[in-house]
């Protein structure tokens, strides 16, 4: 059996695990792997929001704009775009990028400047943020419910995993991370959050955990689609919400449910939750014990064991635990409670 820790990035631990050395996984999962000359992931995201029309027009426009300077300068090895409303009830639209290559990334960012730091983005019904994540090969894991079907950063990789060890108890999402062999990942500092404006850029929380966790079910029929959509499904959103608009009491410094759409921006049968956290203790702390999280995954278990774990959804998620210089965050025309503008609310 395989470890989700790549063999370039293995260390003696001076930190024990959660899993006993005797310890098999109920279910096969699997992880990306990078290649190892890859030592930092940048994953973009780059979003729009509005209330009106007009504004839905416009923000196609700009990340459209946005989209094709990149295809024609240094274009990113995987995207996609995903549609949300947010708690302030504007609808929402980010095109998450990801790139192997940092120094092509910037080159990218450099290309647009222009466009971005222009006034124009100010007035006018969109807001724009841009939320740029970074995060070193050993501070960034992958987890898959099957090997064939890369989403995400996994796109990146040079190939999948055999099946790993290390998931399916509480605490695995920490031992897939190699920097957890050594470091604890505690929250460190925290930038001063500026005041809200037009224009708000902001530094990065040392040790911010950030996860994409995703669902596709676009190859579920009968009764397990019943199922998902009528029984998983509600019990995600709900989650998600409470993480959305509560989630500031318990440490998700903010957090969006996306739902994927395709180039003429309609809904395809894929999802994915996007947080921030002040460290990755918090997360887990929220998947172990919180009610909505017990609710999502006692609903998910009992459909696995109905289903006798034959199961057509995919399930995956990235978790990246960031140094602080590893993270950028800005915002132009938009609402105080966007992103991580709300972070000065969160201890």
């Amino acid at each position: 059996m395989d470890s989700a820790i790549p063999k370039h990035l293995r260390c003696p631990r001076t930190r024990d695990p959660r899993a006993s050395e005797n310890y098999r996984p109920p279910n096969p999962a699997f992880c990306a792997r990078l290649d190892p000359t890859v030592k930092h992931v940048v994953m973009a995201f780059h979003g729009a929001q509005y209330r009106k029309a007009e504004g839905r027009e416009a923000a196609q426009q700009g990340l459209a704009e946005l989209r094709r300077a990149a295809q024609a300068c240094a274009q990113p090895p995987q995207d996609d775009l995903a549609f949300t409303v947010d708690e302030a009830g504007y609808e929402t639209l980010v095109w998450a990028s990801y790139w192997t290559d940092p120094q092509a990334y910037a080159q990218w960012e450099q290309t647009v400047a222009g466009w971005w730091d222009s006034d124009e983005r100010l007035p006018g019904p969109v807001g724009w943020f841009r939320e740029i994540a970074s995060p070193g090969a050993e501070r960034f894991e992958t987890l898959f419910s099957t090997p064939d079907r890369p989403e995400g950063a996994a796109r990146l990789a040079a190939s999948m995993s055999g099946e790993i060890r290390e998931h399916g108890y509480w605490g695995s999402m920490r031992d897939r991370l190699p920097a957890s062999q050594t470091d604890a990942l505690r929250a460190g500092a925290a930038p001063v959050v500026p005041a809200v404006g037009k224009r708000v850029r902001m530094g990065g929380f040392e040790n911010l955990a950030l996860i994409r966790s995703g669902q596709d079910w676009s190859d579920t029929q009968g009764e397990e689609r019943q199922l998902y959509l009528q029984t998983i499904e509600p019990r995600l959103c709900e989650g998600m919400d409470y993480l959305r608009d509560q989630g500031a009491a318990i440490g998700c410094l903010g957090n969006r449910y996306l739902v994927q759409v395709d180039a003429d921006l309609k809904p395809l049968e894929r999802s994915y939750g996007l947080s921030w956290w002040r460290d990755l203790e918090r997360m887990e702390r929220w998947s172990e014990s919180h009610p909505t999280h017990i609710e999502i995954f006692g609903a998910f278990m009992r459909m696995v064991q109905r289903l006798e774990f034959r199961l057509a959804l995919r399930l995956y998620h990235e978790v990246s635990v960031l140094r602080a210089e590893d993270q950028r965050f800005e915002y132009l025309n938009c609402h105080p409670a966007t992103g991580l503008l709300r972070a000065s609310s969160c201890g």
